[in-house]
């Protein structure tokens, strides 16, 4: 499997995949079909509760990781069946090896298994001189253009009818057409004969159960039961994290796992295996069984307080279904072997951070991936960690450093952002945006407008704006965040103005800065700590009903974030959580606190729509407040098909991956053109400097604001 070694040759790899346009198609056509599919499937279920029994049995297997391979070794073996442990992928590959000598294996067949791609273990039979065929359709067609999975479940999804159609033409010598249902019937016919010859099938398998000795197997082709039964010698080889103690937690896992996967209620196939079966192919009629479970650093990973999560995966593939940077670069750009956001993790875990450095960093942190795991992983925190613990053994890059270094001293960061607001005054050409850039140094980022720096920051109009309140209803402190401040200070005025109409108190604590997102993006986990003591020490929780911010992206870090970076911290957790407690978006506090009256606003019936920002709809899991505040507020609300789907904005990350950022702000912009709303609203600075800059150089008209903004401006003419 190549990897690139550097960011600079990762960036050409991703390149080449943006300018495929069929893997373009076929993942978004996926990505599209997909949700559908999910949401049918677990339709009338708690999902939820679903997702926390997975959790809790997976952790708790988890913990007894070494308890259960003994009672299954000593069951298993009970029933004829010889049980082995690797420590690693190259012994796991040993052992096999070692199995198809002792039993004078010449030809092999195997059903799709990520832990044989995790240990190379084709590679390696392959160099003893052994014939390996994958059998899985997908997995048999990648083999034929020695490549990896470009997908857990679906390894294939990255090639055409056509390409397949050519593929076989050279496989067969026949030429043959590109009819899917033809293609199928050459595979079965080139398959069937490997099935017959072989001497040994290996299998993964999705479950090992303590109680029974039993492996389960879930397929959606019949090659899996034909490799574990026909020939003479079966080997399955299993990673530790799928020992079960019982079928019930199987059962359980299995509940989710097909409609996670591809949204399907069931497999076609569910295939339970205790002990060797009757064979014919052997010597005594008895299949010669061997179990090889696979350590590899996860007895390591059982005892990692923070990392031990990622144990709890049960390989569906959908946390690579709903993120966007996948649907634009596909598994071979977004993983080594395992695909996916869990692929981001476990590269580093299983292949080094060598392997993981680079991809690990194409995270946009839009939380798609957690809102559908199946198991309930924080994997975008867990990203993240990974991200700092690599920079931490390899050295930061200096982009971080001075990034960090900036932002924990605010004089210096404000006085820098006043430099530049008067630096810029040749390039805006007395507009709102960055006209003038030097092609060169931006060139990538043509394709969204740039914003300049207001003339005066948020804070600086505060004392002019800041109106007293008599018998307020309630009393907030404004957490303005950087974009808000120093970019678009009209967003919060409007918020201001939304307010105090409504008898609530606003103060804005003038020492307070950067909410620390962008370091945690950027792997500098101290200073976003730092940047985090020094915004809880200026807004004085006790002082405040609520904590408001306009910035979805803030608001869910001041929330979430700050309490897991000081959770084992106990001198500091206490006044975190008085903190984070007290923060609410703009949007759930009008709506759902203040119960805003619809007979305030004018009205007038413009077409809206709304993009959904990502750390709003499921970093916070608001998604009715801000729509019905629009509905409130008399304009007509248009409902694009991917509301809460990411516009590709990430802070820095769309700094970091331009090209990326760029294609998947096209398809939000085409998304909402068909809408044909006239503006497009938000609640979050970042989405608008993403949304407003692409629509600006799209042309075309649209408008692009922030809620706050609208109701201010929908808001009936004080009598």
């Amino acid at each position: 499997m190549q990897t690139a070694k550097n960011m600079k040759a990762y960036k050409r790899d991703i390149e080449a995949a943006l300018s495929d346009r069929f893997l373009r198609t076929t993942l978004d056509n996926f990505a599209v079909a997909y949700r559908t599919g999910r949401k049918n499937a677990f339709a009338g279920m708690d999902v939820e509760g679903l997702i926390r029994k997975i959790a809790a049995a997976k952790d708790d297997a988890v913990g007894r990781m070494d308890e259960l391979y003994e009672a299954f070794k000593e069951k298993a073996e009970s029933h004829g069946v010889t049980v082995h442990l690797a420590e690693t992928a190259d012994a796991a590959n040993r052992i096999i090896a070692g199995i198809a000598r002792e039993n004078d294996v010449k030809r092999i067949v195997k059903s799709k298994s990520m832990t044989a791609e995790e240990t190379l273990l084709n590679h390696h039979l392959e160099a003893e001189g052994l014939m390996v065929t994958e059998t899985d359709l997908g997995e048999w067609i990648i083999q034929l253009r020695h490549e990896g999975p470009s997908h857990m479940v679906m390894p294939a999804i990255h090639l055409s009818r056509h390409q397949v159609a050519d593929l076989f033409t050279d496989v067969t010598g026949e030429r043959q057409d590109p009819d899917i249902g033809r293609l199928v019937k050459v595979a079965r016919r080139e398959l069937r004969q490997r099935f017959v010859e072989a001497d040994m099938g290996i299998s993964g398998a999705n479950f090992a159960i303590a109680e029974t000795g039993t492996i389960g197997i879930t397929t959606n082709e019949g090659n899996a039961r034909l490799a574990t039964t026909l020939p003479r010698v079966h080997v399955a080889l299993i990673g530790l994290e799928k020992l079960t103690p019982t079928l019930a937690e199987a059962l359980t896992i299995n509940q989710a796992l097909p409609r996670n996967a591809t949204g399907q209620a069931i497999t076609s196939y569910v295939t339970w295996i205790t002990g060797p079966n009757e064979c014919g192919a052997a010597p005594d009629n008895k299949k010669v069984f061997h179990i090889v479970f696979l350590d590899n650093g996860r007895r390591s990973l059982a005892k990692d307080p923070v990392f031990r999560e990622i144990l709890r995966c049960i390989r569906c593939g959908a946390c690579a279904n709903v993120c966007p940077a996948y649907r634009m670069v596909g598994g071979h750009r977004y993983g080594h072997i395992y695909i996916g956001a869990i692929g981001l993790i476990l590269t580093y875990f299983f292949h080094g951070p060598d392997k993981a450095q680079n991809i690990v960093q194409n995270c946009i942190n839009c939380e798609a991936c957690k809102a559908v795991c199946a198991a309930g992983i924080d994997l975008p925190r867990i990203i993240k960690t990974v991200h700092e613990r690599i920079q931490d053994e390899k050295g930061h890059p200096l982009s971080g450093a001075l990034l960090a270094k900036t932002l924990r001293h605010r004089n210096l960061f404000h006085s820098l952002l006043k430099t530049a607001r008067a630096a810029q005054k040749p390039v805006t050409g007395g507009t709102q945006y960055l006209r003038h850039l030097p092609q060169i140094l931006f060139k990538e980022h043509q394709y969204k407008a740039l914003p300049a720096i207001a003339d005066r920051a948020f804070r600086d109009l505060w004392p002019e704006i800041r109106k007293p309140v008599a018998n307020p209803r309630y009393r907030v402190a404004l957490f303005a965040g950087c974009v808000q401040d120093f970019v678009y200070p009209e967003q919060l005025i409007s918020a201001v103005s939304v307010l105090t109409e409504n008898k609530v108190a606003v103060d804005f604590p003038i020492d307070q800065s950067c909410c620390g997102l962008p370091l945690m993006m950027m792997g500098e986990k101290s200073a976003a700590e730092a940047v985090a003591l020094q915004n809880i020490a200026a807004i004085n929780a006790d002082r405040y009903d609520y904590i408001l911010t306009l910035c979805a992206s803030c608001g869910a870090h001041l929330k979430h974030a700050y309490e897991k970076l000081f959770k084992d911290q106990p001198d500091r957790i206490g006044a975190v959580r008085a903190f984070s407690e007290k923060v609410l978006p703009f949007s759930a506090f009008v709506n759902d606190v203040l119960d805003i009256d619809p007979a305030q606003f004018a009205g007038g019936g413009e077409k809206v729509t709304f993009h959904s920002p990502c750390h709003l709809c499921r970093g916070m899991g608001i998604t009715e407040s801000p729509r019905a505040l629009i509905q409130k507020a008399g304009y007509e609300l248009a409902t694009a098909e991917e509301e809460q789907t990411c516009c590709g904005f990430g802070g820095t990350y769309s700094a970091k991956f331009p090209r990326i950022s760029e294609e998947i702000l096209k398809r939000k912009l085409d998304d909402f053109e068909k809408t044909g709303a006239e503006t497009i609203l938000t609640e979050c600075p970042g989405c608008i400097m993403q949304l407003r800059g692409g629509a600006e150089k799209r042309g075309g008209g649209m408008k692009v604001k922030h809620i706050a903004e609208a109701l201010a401006e929908s808001r009936k003419p004080a009598s």
